[in-house]
């Protein structure tokens, strides 16, 4: 009862991250803030799936090092679009 309780939750909430980024398209600050939900829920599952099998918590800390450096990115991207064009809405911003 207790290891469905520990896998359904951080299920249910990676689905809810997932639905936010789907749905929060207009601004990328939005979309940026529901991925890093995502990433964070999957070090969660990835955490508890390493303390059921007794494994070394390592990998977890590289996941978390990505992680990181995805978030840096993210937040560069959207420092560069807002100075740009001046706002980080997808409808002023185009590829051409």
């Amino acid at each position: 009862m207790i290891m469905i309780l520990y896998w359904s939750l951080p299920m249910i909430l990676f689905i809810l991250g997932l639905f936010c980024f789907v749905s929060n398209r207009k601004h990328l600050l939005s979309m940026l803030l529901s991925l890093e939900f995502i990433v964070l829920m999957l070090f969660f599952i990835l955490f508890i799936y390493l303390n059921m099998l007794n494994y070394e918590t390592y990998f977890s800390m590289m996941f978390l090092t990505f992680s990181v450096c995805e978030g840096a990115l993210g937040l560069s991207i959207l420092v560069s679009m807002i100075r740009t064009h001046g706002n980080d809405y997808f409808q002023s911003f185009s590829i051409m």
